[in-house]
């Protein structure tokens, strides 16, 4: 069952703009399988999906195209178009996205494996950075500041 599940999820969002997870789990609902949103949350997940940016100012779901090995764009890529502002108190980094880009560009810090960051929530427009220290945590600000081209 999972396995169908899969394959018609990413069915789904290859063949149609599918811009959150409740328009994703009515379209699964019309194709008879019926799911919870953490089921739906652990598929997006498992299937490497991610929100990414419309060129309407909107986001939506997408995959890595059939048989690539789920490619995912580089920090360097998505901090100049989705990063807002970055603000930091102690060790903790609060980033501000553009809407939906906020998961998309956790897992690219994630995936940076920068040594100075314990790890990362995201929401749909900002992204909690926890960071090892206060001053790793003005590191890592001033770093994405740079990388996104905003002024420090």
């Amino acid at each position: 069952m999972k396995t169908q599940r899969h394959a018609a999820i990413l069915r789904i969002v290859r063949g149609e703009t599918v811009g959150s997870q409740e328009q994703l789990r009515e379209r699964l609902k019309a194709e008879g399988f019926n799911v919870t949103q953490a089921t739906l949350s652990r598929d997006i997940r498992e299937l490497g999906l991610a929100k990414v940016a419309a060129p309407d100012g909107g986001s939506h779901y997408a995959a890595a195209p059939e048989g690539a090995p789920g490619v995912r764009p580089h920090l360097e890529q998505l901090l100049p178009t989705m990063l807002v502002s970055a603000e930091g108190v102690g060790p903790l980094l609060v980033l501000k996205t553009t809407t939906g880009a906020a998961q998309a560009l956790a897992l690219a810090l994630d995936g940076a494996g920068w040594s100075e960051i314990i790890g990362t929530i995201a929401g749909d427009d900002a992204i909690l950075v926890i960071t090892r220290s206060e001053r790793g945590r003005r590191a890592v600000q001033v770093r994405l500041q740079e990388l996104a081209g905003i002024p420090a």
